[in-house]
């Protein structure tokens, strides 16, 4: 398992080995499952637009939206700014994304991309704000509390994991 950075014990950084069971794509035991929701992408058309869709309707069950106040529309935008980001990602440079995955709980929102791809996202340096393209992994560096990837060793492919914080 490899990390964009090192993680102090208890951090929110990616958990070892089976802590988040839904991960393997196995069943969910570390989460309620009434706020956990996984879309599989593999073969779908229109993936970007699907996964923003699918974790629009997330927020609503989970009461990020409709939003009250301006500052919860502003969370709940870049969450979907950042699913987007990451899609996109996956699409363009990882043979498609695989899975989404979008969890939450008190503190913050956790977003999760499955592909197959071998390469590793890193926000373009240095940063063009000028030039177009390679904006994604910059916009999520900057909007996120952390991200990361996850990688099983053996195993193809990898997970690129944001978190963003829950709304107050």
């Amino acid at each position: 398992m490899s990390t964009t950075r090192q993680h102090p014990p208890g951090d929110r950084g990616p958990e070892s080995d089976g802590a988040r069971a839904g991960v393997g794509g196995g069943p969910d035991t570390a989460e309620p499952e009434s706020r956990v929701r996984t879309l599989a992408l593999g073969s779908a058309s229109g993936i970007v637009p699907l996964a923003r869709d699918f974790t629009r309707q997330a927020l609503y069950d989970w009461g990020w939206l409709p939003a009250a106040s301006a500052d919860r529309r502003a969370a709940a935008e870049d969450v979907l700014l950042v699913v987007s980001e990451l899609v996109t990602n996956a699409c363009l440079h990882a043979e498609g994304p695989d899975r989404l995955r979008v969890s939450t709980d008190a503190k913050a929102i956790r977003l999760e991309v499955s592909d197959l791809g071998a390469g590793q996202p890193a926000p373009r340096t240095p940063h063009r704000a000028g030039r177009p393209g390679g904006h994604g992994m910059f916009i999520v560096q900057r909007l996120c509390l952390d991200w990361g990837v996850v990688r099983t060793p053996g195993m193809p492919g990898k997970t690129v994991w944001a978190e963003l914080a829950a709304p107050s």
